[in-house]
């Protein structure tokens, strides 16, 4: 997040702008947009706690975003559903709902917006705990009655301190209805991700038996190096030597199992290399390549 500008923290008379979301009425209101403030009277005015930069220009909505917002199917009360999802792990992190304000706010901020029923007005996920969730696209499904917002959380995003809000598994509550276990609704790349972190930590115990291949790996930067290697030459071959599709797939899953390891070991998230991977996707390799070297 961008540094913060401390002269916000001074009180200053506000415009109110649509309920929640106001604006500075000093020089640099067209600048910055109140978030999150507390109503202490001062002066006859809030003292604003935090804010947030905004474009240098405050411009009515684009026609064809005027347009694009009229095709929503809003319900009777002028709501519908949004949900947030990471872009880089595809979990679910959270839902809303948003009006037509809301959306609207969000697509010019590029900060999820949603609508308070129970208060009836706007908020921002993260005006109070500052985990605002960055948007970087945003889905309408084939009905125009729900929505996507598709992004990047600065933090966690359920109130609990969560990653997400969705982490009761319902299989898990039916083996064990006594046992509240909070999980995280996983992919299948992110569950290995999630074992082999588990086995990482289980490496100061002491072992039954035969280790596991994953703690072999784990304990054998050799042996797992070799193995990264070895594996992705068999995944070459299938390609030199025009092996089956499944054969491929096979090998590539081999590849990714082995080098996820090493991810483990190293302390990397498959999170960062997939937002690694997102932010080369408007450049040129080449150029990309160039950058690495200065």
């Amino acid at each position: 997040m961008a540094a913060m500008d401390f002269t916000c923290l001074h009180p200053v008379k506000l415009l109110p702008h649509k309920g929640q979301l106001c604006l500075f009425s000093s020089p640099v209101r067209q600048k910055y947009q109140s978030i999150k403030f507390t109503r202490i009277q001062q002066q006859g005015y809030p003292l604003i706690a935090s804010c947030l930069p905004i474009s240098d220009k405050v411009v009515s909505p684009a026609p064809e975003i005027d347009l694009l917002l009229n095709r929503v199917k809003w319900d009777d009360k002028g709501l519908a559903v949004a949900i947030a999802q990471n872009i880089d792990t595809g979990a679910i992190l959270m839902q809303g709902f948003v009006n037509k304000e809301a959306l609207e706010v969000t697509i010019s901020s590029r900060k999820a917006t949603f609508y308070s029923r129970s208060r009836s007005k706007l908020w921002i996920k993260g005006e109070t705990s500052m985990n605002f969730i960055q948007v970087n696209e945003i889905f309408f499904d084939c009905d125009y009655d729900s929505i996507i917002y598709l992004g990047k959380p600065d933090g966690p995003t359920c109130h609990t301190g969560a990653e997400t809000c969705y982490y009761t598994s319902v299989f898990d509550s039916l083996k064990n209805p006594q046992v509240e276990e909070k999980g995280v609704a996983l992919t299948t790349l992110y569950s290995l991700e999630s074992i082999i972190s588990q086995r990482k930590e289980e490496l100061s115990l002491p072992v039954e038996g035969k280790p596991s291949w994953t703690r072999r790996l784990l304990t054998n930067d050799k042996l797992l190096c070799s193995k990264i290697r070895e594996e992705a030459d068999e995944l070459c071959r299938t390609l030199e030597e025009n092996e089956d599709e499944t054969r491929t797939a096979s090998e590539m899953a081999d590849v990714l199992y082995h080098s996820m390891a090493l991810l483990g070991l190293r302390g990397v998230k498959v999170e960062d290399v997939m937002e690694i991977l997102r932010k080369r996707f408007s450049k040129s390799g080449i150029e990309e390549k160039e950058n690495r070297r200065k």
